[in-house]
């Protein structure tokens, strides 16, 4: 059933997952606009291309605001992305077998980018790279 908005309508109010899905998708939208826009204005506007270096990334990462922003920005965009995945599966996928197959692909793999992303974030050490800065 559609919404007035052209969107899907607000699950019941019994709660569960579908309705705080529902409201995780509005939110977490909204916030990765302002997210989304204030990285381009720092990694584009505010600095260049041409500024933007491993050295870059060492100084920021320095920063537990930035990995925490950059943790923030990697979290919401996967689920966000995700929930809008997992609603096109339940829409267009109809066979049971077929959906777990879909759901397993895609949980496996927000597992697995998920994992991947907060480890660079939360592990990296500008000072083991040093062999690679010292020539420059």
């Amino acid at each position: 059933m559609l919404s007035r908005g052209g969107g899907r309508a607000r699950p019941a109010r019994g709660g569960g997952f579908e309705l705080y899905s529902w409201y995780f998708f509005r939110i977490s939208g909204l916030v990765l606009i302002f997210m989304a826009i204030f990285h381009v204005v720092v990694m584009h506007v505010v600095n260049t291309v041409d500024e933007i270096d491993f050295a870059f990334v060492a100084d920021r990462w320095n920063s537990p605001f930035w990995r925490v922003y950059d943790m923030l920005l990697l979290f919401f965009a996967m689920l966000h992305g995700v929930n809008g995945a997992r609603v096109s599966i339940d829409d267009y996928v109809h066979r049971a077998g077929w959906r777990i197959v879909a759901y397993s692909a895609l949980w496996l793999i927000t597992v697995l980018f998920l994992v991947i992303g907060a480890m660079a974030i939360v592990t990296f050490d500008p000072n083991a790279f040093d062999t690679v800065t010292a020539g420059s």
